[in-house]
């Protein structure tokens, strides 16, 4: 391969860091600053996250691409991801950068993603301009957080080159930034009388190479993104590593994984370049770009679109196991039909299988039963992200509880161990260990921080973390941060103690009443209000002790009764607690399911009738 730089006016980075470190936010500013915007067009904030859902949480979820010019020069930005459970995101689009911009939170420093994130991009050998983000915060700690950084480097083996990385302080919200911590200090004090991001831009353009290859050469491009447009369906993302593609072009697809597959042959319909938020159309581009084309079917992440004279596919690593499954089910309550769109076994596996399109993390397997599909993913919200999407598109479905995935080595039985980083409150830190303790934790690190709180390091199963968050931010009265990310595969630790509360289970088909509910709140919290419609199974509220318990929430007090006129009235009913979906994953039970609908979430048994269900448990209890 020519590794000569062709694209000189090019550079192509990805912007990367822990999730809520500030990358969304620097990007936006970055695209103000560079004129992409009208003076007159109004931007939302964090305007590269485009999803709803993206938007509602705060996070980004999928990586996205935008493009802006700069002192004449062409700067191709990925936004990616910063949460542990996208990190297959991250591990893909590196593959079509030349460098990276690491940005790390002034207070929170180094953080288990912002590891596992520089880590990727250290194994690709990526130059790295570190950005110390957030400096106005009132606890920020600048050289310490650089000594973090600097520490991270050498514990992650990184060649000594990489202790030179240009070091930038910038604050996002400000529109700021500056090549000196002192610069950045005082300029905080003067509340960022000055909003420039200079010295960013000029560490991108030096530091960062522009990209190899040569457009003489046969045409490579590495496909590591996948979108859709239903105008012209699949649309292949890439860097274009040698040659030109065209407009009508014949290429042939080819994947370093599928050895001695035949080749195809097929046109290139369209070609896009990247024009600030925005795909333009454009009949060629070259070595160097980072481009889009449409018009191929059946194309995937990790295919190269080749010239045909020269078949030869570019490496692409595999994306990492999923650790965590559960199963999609049809949905066959009593209220199945009545609130969704798409409710059919053909629906779901069409929209399951479909997502394997875009989502190269996600694997979706066939059981023993045409109703049910095992999907596997990286972590608890990666799988609920993709609940809440089919939610919002109109489908109806039930899901199980989320187990982990095992695998076995020398007759070993192994399970994934996640790495977890928890900020405390010191006066709560003996209910986190103590709670972490029983789930099969074990504490690696205590060290204080500046603001006074605890960092508390643990090494646990990551079953032991299913249906903790909440509970933690119980313990810690919403004051704790606990960020996870898997480490490795260990044997098995052993049997983990069950959930606590038991269920309490409607008795009968109907509307919940006043009357019924304030008779059934004594025995727990109640998940329902008065008028709600329930069936026999369904699960109205938690049991305030450990055993399941059956409620008629429907009872209605007799007409013949003697009562005072208002008596009704005056029953004080105790506010429903109202569960989140991930709150009811982490709720339900082995024996239950999370009925998902697109307008109301409700946890069932899994046999609704009253009879079966003892039937079960006298079965599992005899030896």
């Amino acid at each position: 391969m020519n590794t000569e730089e062709t694209a000189p006016n090019i550079r192509n980075i990805a912007i990367i860091a822990h999730v809520d470190h500030g990358k969304t936010t620097l990007v936006d500013e970055l695209l103000k600053q560079s004129g992409a915007f009208r003076e007159n067009q109004e931007v939302a904030e964090r305007v590269m996250d485009s999803g709803d859902l993206e938007r509602e949480r705060g996070i980004t979820i999928l990586s996205k691409n935008t493009s802006i010019m700069y002192g004449g020069v062409k700067i191709n930005i990925v936004d990616t991801p910063g949460h542990a459970d996208f990190g297959g995101e991250v591990e893909r689009v590196l593959k079509m950068v030349n460098g990276v911009v690491l940005v790390v939170d002034a207070f929170e420093g180094a953080m288990p993603q912002t590891r596992f994130v520089l880590k990727n991009a250290l194994d690709l050998m990526l130059p790295v301009v570190v950005c110390v983000n957030k400096i106005d915060r009132a606890d920020a700690r600048l050289k310490e957080v650089v000594d973090e950084i600097l520490e991270l480097f050498m514990d992650l083996n990184a060649d000594d080159k990489y202790l030179d990385s240009p070091f930038i302080f910038a604050s996002a919200k400000h529109g700021a930034a500056y090549e000196e911590a002192g610069d950045a200090e005082a300029a905080e004090r003067a509340d960022f009388e000055t909003t420039d991001l200079t010295p960013l831009f000029s560490a991108i353009i030096n530091h960062i190479p522009a990209p190899g290859g040569s457009p003489d050469a046969p045409l490579q491009m590495l496909i590591t993104t996948i979108d859709y447009n239903e105008y012209v369906g699949k649309i292949g993302i890439g860097k274009i590593e040698n040659g030109s593609i065209q407009t009508g072009r014949e290429v042939v697809i080819v994947n370093a994984h599928d050895d001695g597959a035949e080749l195809r042959r097929l046109k290139i319909t369209k070609v896009y370049v990247f024009e600030g938020l925005s795909r333009a159309e454009s009949v060629c581009a070259s070595a160097g770009e980072i481009a889009a084309v449409s018009g191929i079917e059946g194309l995937k992440i990790g295919d190269t679109i080749c010239a045909p004279e020269n078949p030869v596919p570019l490496p692409f690593s595999k994306i990492s196991e999923p650790t965590i499954s559960m199963n999609f089910i049809v949905n066959d309550s009593p209220f199945c039909g009545t609130e969704g769109k798409f409710v059919t076994s053909r629906h779901l596996r069409e929209r399951l299988f479909a997502e394997l399109n875009t989502d190269p993390s996600l694997r979706v397997e066939e059981t023993d039963s045409t109703e049910i599909l095992k999907v596997s993913g990286r972590g608890e919200l990666h799988l609920s992200i993709l609940i809440e999407t089919m939610r919002r598109e109109g489908y109806e479905f039930q899901v199980s509880k989320p187990e982990v995935l095992l695998k076995e080595a020398d007759g070993e039985i192994l399970e994934p161990i996640e790495n977890a980083v928890i900020d405390v409150p010191e006066e709560y830190s003996g209910a986190v260990i103590e709670k972490l303790g029983r789930r099969k934790g074990e504490l690696t690190l205590m060290s204080p921080s500046a603001s006074g709180t605890l960092r508390l390091n643990f090494s646990i199963p990551s079953r032991g973390l299913i249906g903790y968050r909440t509970e933690f931010l119980t313990d810690t009265r919403g004051t704790g941060v606990i960020n996870t990310i898997f480490d490795k595969y260990e044997p098995h630790k052993g049997p983990l103690s069950a959930r606590t509360e038991g269920s309490l289970i409607a008795f009968e088909d109907g509307e919940a009443t006043g009357y019924g509910l304030f008779g059934a709140q004594d025995r727990g919290q109640l998940f329902i209000s008065s008028g709600e419609r329930v069936y026999s199974g369904m699960v109205v509220g938690r049991n305030a002790k450990s055993d399941d318990m059956e409620v008629n929430v429907c009872k209605r007090k007799q007409l013949t009764n003697m009562r005072a006129s208002g008596s009704d009235d005056a029953l004080k009913l105790s506010p429903p607690l109202v569960m989140s979906l991930e709150q009811s994953l982490e709720f339900i039970a082995d024996d239950e399911l999370l009925e998902a609908t697109p307008k109301s979430l409700r946890i069932r048994k899994k046999l609704l009738d009253h009879t079966q269900r003892k039937r079960a448990a006298r079965g599992a209890e005899k030896p």
